[in-house]
Order: structure tokens, then C-alpha cells, then sequence
């Protein structure tokens, strides 16, 4: 079935360029005989608002469990979620034109890209005001907003979500590395996103599930192998000052651990802690490293970096205490949770710092939990 085509500007009360045209609707796919695409996607909307409400309860402290939902949160990005049938325009096209592009495709607005780059977007807002200042023939650049907030398709969902919250906005655009627009998100992507991530899972479980039962878990395998001592290592070397790669580890590790037979439970707590704790290494510090190890009792995972340090640690592990560098926190981070959500994550947690020698946190997962 082909998808329509939709793109239009962000939610947003007021027809300001400031506000509500940083961001562009998208465009609703698989839906047959739909009147307006722009309609489509409001009560996923409502769904996902209720999700993100009900998560955020989570990390205040109200509720202890950590998801299936939650944890792919963590493992899915944007590109994965997205629509990519975008409708677009070129900055050198006429306000006139641009008229008749949204009637014909029934659209309130469109991006704007230049040799595959988003420069800017164009709203019904914008061509109302040039009919009104009888400026309809002249190019979209002179009537376009510049100034647009994206996400990039790389990113994680929890990152999306993060920014969602944060701006108030209902859509974004999505770009690759390189400045170059591949779709737009909206909360409607991301509900039906998650539904078929589930699906898919659901189907294969079905079709594991035998292999799955004669899978030895891995306190089974302890018991069956004789040694003084047995234990596996991950380690894995965080880069700092960047959140390009940050939650690769986290997910290196689950996968591994997940091939070892640690079961989904517990492998959802690891997964979700050792993520905050790799985004805040990448956040906060010059770098560092993640080092997990497999014994008879369970995991352990230590989190080490070299600097700067915190000068108040008790002060750190209080909910929404933050000292997230402003870069940070433009990109939807540094909410001040990721400590506390490590915390109750793990069945034991160490946590010690000294400025400028740097930071060490132990966290402990055991198998009886």
C-alpha cells in the first residue's frame, strides 16, 4: 500500500515563526481512504503523553519495574520509527507555488532543502502572510523560518522523548550527520513504532520459544563448570564530551549478556542502568570506561572516568539535581535522573567521587533478584 504524503509545521498556539514554525507535521502512512493525514496520529498522541507521564512517575520513584516498553525506549532510534516520504520544496520556488502544493497534497506546510540539506520551513502561516502583504510571487526564502529544531536519526528514542518533553513541540524533523533530511518523528511514529517492535518480538518468541526452554540460564552454567574461580569481562572505552555514540555499550553488553541466557528481567535493569551511566560518562566527563563481569552470584558493572569529579556527592543522588553543561541539555539531557535511575536499577550501587580525580560507580545485579 503506497503512504501518503503529509509534512507541516509544529504544534503550537500562535502563527509566530518563533514558535510555531520551527517544526513540521508529518505525514501519516498506511492508512486507507484518510481525509486529512494531519488528524491522524491525535489520539496516539494522547497515547504516548500518557506513556511519558506514567514513565516520568517511574523515575520520580513511584513504581520500581523497569518495562519491556521502557527498555526499547533505550534500543530504538528515531530512524528506525520515523516516516521518510516527505513532501519538499526548494527555496527558489514562489510563495504562489507553494499555494498550490499544499492544496494538491492536502498539506499545512513543507520543509524546505537545498542540494539535500533542510534550510528552513514554509507554513500556511507564512503564505497567509504573504497574500496579506501581497508578496505571493516571491521566493520561499524570503518567507521561510530558518531557525529549526531536528532530531538526528541515529539518536535513541529516550533522547526523542526527552526533547518532545522539553520543547512542547508534536513533530520534528529527522536528518542524518551530514545536515541531510530523511523524515520527520511525531508521538504517533513512536507509539506505532514500539506496537510493531512488540509485534515482532511476540512473533519470534512464539517461534523460539522450545529453543528457548532448552537454553541453559547462566547460573546453570556456573553449577556445571568446575574451577576456583570463573567470571567473564566486558570492557568497553566511553568517549567524552559527545553523545553521538553514547548507549553503543549499553547495547553491546545486553546483547551480550542476552546470548549468555541472563534472563529479560534482569537484563532490562542492566540495559537501562548501564545506558544513564554511559550517557552521563559522555555528558560530563573527558571519557572513561565501562567494565561488566559475569560470576557464580551475578553482574557487576563498574563505571570509571578521570575527571572532573563531583564536589558534592550526597547532593548528586538527589532526583533532578543536575550540572549538565548547556550543550547537554539543548540535546534533551541532563534532567538530573540518571543516578537515580541507576539506583534503582541495581540491586547495589557504590557511588564515590573526588574533584579533579574523577568518578567510580559500582553496580551489582544479582541472579536471585
Amino acid at each position: 500500500m503506497s503512504r501518503p504524503r503529509e509534512a507541516t509545521r509544529a504544534g503550537g498556539s500562535g502563527p509566530g515563526k518563533g514558535e510555531g514554525n520551527s517544526v513540521f507535521r508529518n505525514k501519516v502512512h498506511n492508512v486507507r481512504g484518510l481525509r486529512d493525514p494531519l488528524c491522524r496520529g491525535a489520539e496516539a498522541g494522547r497515547r504516548v503523553d500518557r506513556t511519558m507521564a506514567q514513565d516520568l512517575k517511574r523515575r520520580a520513584g513511584d513504581d520500581d519495574r523497569v518495562t519491556r516498553t521502557q527498555e526499547m525506549l533505550y534500543e530504538l532510534t528515531v530512524g528506525e520509527v520515523m516516516s521518510d516520504n516527505v513532501v519538499t520544496v526548494h527555496p527558489d520556488q514562489t510563495m504562489s507555488e507553494i499555494r498550490i502544493l499544499m492544496r494538491d497534497n492536502r498539506i499545512s506546510g513543507a520543509p524546505v532543502v537545498e542540494n539535500g540539506k533542510l534550510v528552513g520551513m514554509i507554513s500556511i502561516e507564512d503564505l497567509i502572510n504573504a497574500l496579506l502583504e501581497k508578496r505571493i510571487d516571491v521566493p520561499i526564502r524570503e518567507g521561510m523560518t530558518t531557525d529549526v529544531d531536528c532530531l538526528y536519526s541515529d539518536e535513541s528514542l529516550v533522547h526523542c522523548i526527552a526533547k518532545f518533553y522539553r520543547l512542547g513541540h508534536t513533530r520534528y524533523p529527522v536528518l542524518n550527520r551530514k545536515g541531510e533530511l530523511e523524515g520527520i518523528i511525531t508521538k504517533g511514529n513512536i507509539v506505532e513504532g514500539l506496537l510493531r517492535k512488540l509485534e515482532i518480538e511476540y512473533e519470534q518468541t512464539e517461534t523460539k520459544v522450545s529453543a528457548a526452554r532448552q537454553r541453559p540460564a547462566m547460573r546453570k552454567f556456573f553449577e556445571d563448570v568446575f574451577a576456583d574461580e570463573i567470571s567473564f569481562t566486558f570492557k568497553y572505552n566511553i568517549v567524552g564530551q559527545t553523545l553521538q555514540h553514547a548507549g553503543t555499550a549499553a547495547s553491546e553488553l545486553k546483547n551480550a549478556l542476552k546470548k549468555l541466557g541472563v534472563c529479560p528481567p534482569l537484563l532490562r535493569r542492566i540495559g537501562v542502568a548501564v545506558y544513564e551511566a554511559e550517557i552521563n560518562l559522555a555528558s560530563y566527563t573527558q571519557g572513561g570506561e565501562i567494565r561488566a563481569t559475569i560470576e557464580k552470584w551475578g553482574v557487576s558493572v563498574e563505571v570509571l572516568d578521570s575527571g572532573p569529579g563531583i564536589l558534592d556527592v550526597e547532593q548528586a543522588l538527589q532526583p533532578g539535581y543536575s550540572t549538565a553543561p548547556d550543550w547537554v541539555r539543548e540535546l534533551g539531557f541532563g534532567a538530573g535522573m540518571g543516578l537515580v535511575n541507576i539506583k534503582k536499577c541495581s540491586d547495589e550501587m557504590d557511588f564515590t567521587s573526588s574533584v579533579p580525580e574523577g568518578t567510580h560507580l559500582t553496580m551489582r545485579f544479582y541472579f536471585t533478584s
